[in-house]
């Protein structure tokens, strides 16, 4: 007769659960990136980003078209309230992102951070923001007030802060 413990059954029934578990969990994330993705316009896209600093970028202009204050502000990787300079963002940036084009120009290596100049059309403003690895290995934005410029697009790189 085989007789199989009890500690052996609460982890082959445990296991498969937790699996499910995580796996659930990644396929929301990705169900809400898709989600995310088909609702907004396209973000146009000149350099060589990585994965996870498009990802951020596409994110913090999604949540500026939205007028989402709490879902740009979570993108911040330098810790402390970052709701005024969301704010700010959304006043100053909102309604031309959620109406026309925006272009990323990713500039240099973006493996764990990277210089990003954001270009809106409309009135002619660019924001320049760095995307970088914050907290627990997760790409965010330095979220300051934003200083736009009334510039052409240009092929010089921006000088970072």
């Amino acid at each position: 007769m085989i007789t199989i413990s009890t500690r052996r059954r609460t982890a082959a029934l445990t296991v498969p659960l937790l699996l499910g578990t995580a796996l659930t969990g990644c396929a929301d994330k990705h169900l809400d990136y898709q989600t995310d993705y088909s609702n907004h316009r396209p973000l146009r896209v000149t350099g060589h980003p990585s994965t996870g600093s498009l990802e951020t970028v596409q994110r913090v202009v999604w949540r500026l078209a939205d007028g989402d204050v709490d879902g740009l502000a979570a993108l911040n990787t330098e810790g402390g309230d970052s709701r005024p300079a969301a704010r700010a963002w959304i006043k100053e940036y909102g309604k031309a992102a959620a109406r026309d084009e925006v272009t990323a120009d990713f500039y240099e290596e973006g493996s764990v951070r990277q210089v990003v100049a954001l270009h809106f059309t409309g009135p002619d403003r660019t924001q320049q923001v760095m995307v970088r690895i914050g907290e627990h290995d997760t790409w965010g934005i330095v979220l300051v007030n934003p200083e736009p410029k009334d510039v052409k697009k240009s092929g010089a790189a921006p000088t970072t802060r």
